[in-house]
């Protein structure tokens, strides 16, 4: 019983893990990647974070952010900042 309880356990378990692959979570980018795949600054960044037009986590004293928030600002960057940074 108590081995029929285990394996059913670990599939169950199994099950789940299959269910959350598909779903995995992106890695969060640094301050320095999404600089760079936008082209501002660290400055025109914290401008960004300052007026809430990005989302992001602080962890200590660095900055993360989702890709979607990347690519969402994308189109947006030479509307906002037409002269470049």
């Amino acid at each position: 019983m108590m081995l029929a309880s285990f394996n059913a356990l670990s599939e169950k378990v199994a099950a789940l893990k299959r269910k959350n692959d598909g779903g995995r979570l992106e890695r969060w980018l640094t301050g320095e990647e999404v600089c760079g795949q936008l082209r501002i600054s660290p400055r025109t960044l914290q401008t960004l974070r300052d007026k809430r037009l990005i989302g992001y986590s602080q962890i200590n004293r660095r900055f993360y952010y989702k890709p979607e928030e990347v690519r969402r600002l994308i189109p947006l960057i030479g509307t906002l900042y037409p002269g470049g940074r």
